[in-house]
């Protein structure tokens, strides 16, 4: 079971909406989904979380890259969302057109001759997606500057959500969607 919810920061506050992730197939729609509710370009956070799992945030703010943090990868990543994050974060892209490029034979040999000079090439198990280490991944100070320190974002374990809000000053906010 998946909690997810907006935080966005306005001039009055901190503003919560729910909201459901059935059509984010991609950081991209995850990020898109934020800037809809952005007032002026400023701070949105996303927080999902699994079932006191694992969670994650995603900070976007106007135009810039979004940063990403995953309180343990190893558990997000067997999950469909926390997937979506973990392959940002570890580089992994499934749909890259250049992965195609890499299975076509363009070093001028015959089907089936091998390279002379060409060793096999194994991916390693990280950049494969094979083995995720577990712990924490990703921009551990995304909420330094909204008053969360990397040590308590790092001490955080069960109902990492409500005490992310109270160092935020946004607890009651976000209990309004929870």
């Amino acid at each position: 079971m998946y909690f997810a919810a907006l935080l966005a920061r306005t001039e009055d506050g901190w503003q919560a909406s729910d909201t459901e992730l059935d059509d984010v197939e991609t950081l991209s729609d995850l990020t898109d989904l934020a800037r809809e509710v952005s007032v002026d370009e400023d701070t949105v956070l996303v927080f999902i979380e699994q079932e006191d799992a694992w969670f994650g945030i995603v900070r976007v703010e106007g135009e810039e890259d979004p940063r990403i943090y995953v309180s343990d990868a190893a558990a997000a990543a067997r999950s469909s969302y926390g997937e979506i994050l973990i392959d940002e974060l570890i580089g992994r892209d499934d749909d890259d057109p250049a992965d195609d490029l890499d299975t076509l034979d363009l070093d001028g040999t015959e089907d089936g001759e091998p390279d002379e000079n060409d060793e096999e090439d194994e991916e390693s198990p990280v950049a494969s997606g094979e083995i995720v280490p577990a712990g924490p991944a990703g921009d551990q100070e995304i909420l330094v500057d909204l008053g969360l320190s990397e040590g308590d974002l790092l001490a955080l374990e069960t109902d990492a959500m409500a005490e992310i809000a109270e160092a935020l000053g946004a607890a009651e906010v976000l209990e309004t969607v929870r």
